[in-house]
């Protein structure tokens, strides 16, 4: 199991969305393994794609995939996108699969990556919606009891709230479209208990606990597992806003102004 497992049938609705121009440079915000990154880069044959993330494990994980994978127009780097030196005007496009929510200052954040845009510039991302709209959370939380770590992954999940962020941050016709898909735990239960227990928030919560409370919490998620076991897997219902924004309306194809140099580092 890997986070791309788990997410795969939002790519269905979420790569069409990017609307990437075969010429697009593209930044990805917290970019994970780069799956998402190497398919943008698929897309856009005759641009760029650089993925962007945190965990240093993850990009390095990102850069040997698409190595073994043979895509060349991807660059990786380790960085914190709200604090991240993006050279200004330097993207056509901002993408985001579930990479957003966690932002210590998320105005200061959306600003930086609207100063990397150019001035025709769109953002792209998939956030959760609230909590409630989603029976993984709901669930887990019923056996675990409320963690608040797991509540940022759920920060952007009002609309109003996600379209008065991005203004604020300066971009501007901000449309937000409902979307929901199941999420993939794995093919058996042994797999999706061991996925859930990977989560920050489970294991935050079964540390907390006395060890035979922590049995106690187990088996019961291991139940809740196997309620959810179908002849394909273990699947949890799961909403999701596509939020998209812009910095102004502007030609989507080869009447852009030049853009400026690619950059040189490798995968």
């Amino acid at each position: 199991m890997d986070y791309d497992a788990e997410l795969r049938r939002y790519d269905e609705v979420l790569l069409p969305a990017w609307e990437i121009g075969a010429r697009d440079r593209v930044v990805d915000v917290g970019c994970g393994g780069g799956w998402t990154t190497r398919e943008a880069a698929r897309l856009d044959v005759g641009g760029s794609v650089l993925g962007v993330d945190v965990s240093a494990a993850a990009v390095a994980r990102a850069r040997e995939a698409a190595r073994h994978e043979g895509v060349r127009n991807v660059a990786f780097e380790c960085g914190d996108a709200q604090v991240h030196p993006f050279r200004a005007g330097e993207f056509d496009l901002a993408i985001s699969r579930f990479g957003t929510m966690f932002f210590a200052d998320p105005v200061a954040a959306f600003g930086n990556i609207r100063r990397a845009l150019r001035p025709d510039g769109r953002l792209v991302m998939l956030v959760w919606q609230t909590k409630e709209q989603n029976e993984w959370a709901v669930e887990i939380e019923r056996i675990l009891g409320a963690d608040e770590d797991s509540a940022d992954a759920f920060s952007l999940g009002d609309p109003t709230t996600t379209a008065a962020i991005l203004e604020a941050a300066g971009f501007a016709e901000v449309a937000v479209a409902g979307v929901g898909r199941p999420v993939h735990y794995g093919p058996d239960v042994d797999t999706a208990l061991g996925w859930v227990r990977g989560f920050a928030s489970t294991n935050n919560t079964l540390h907390r606990l006395d060890p035979a409370a922590a049995e106690h919490a187990l088996g019961r998620l291991r139940g809740l597992m196997a309620e959810h076991l179908r002849t394909d897997g273990v699947w949890f219902e799961s909403r999701a806003w596509i939020v998209k924004a812009s910095l102004r309306a502007g030609p989507r194809d080869g009447s852009r102004a030049r853009r400026p140099p690619a950059r040189s580092a490798p995968p």
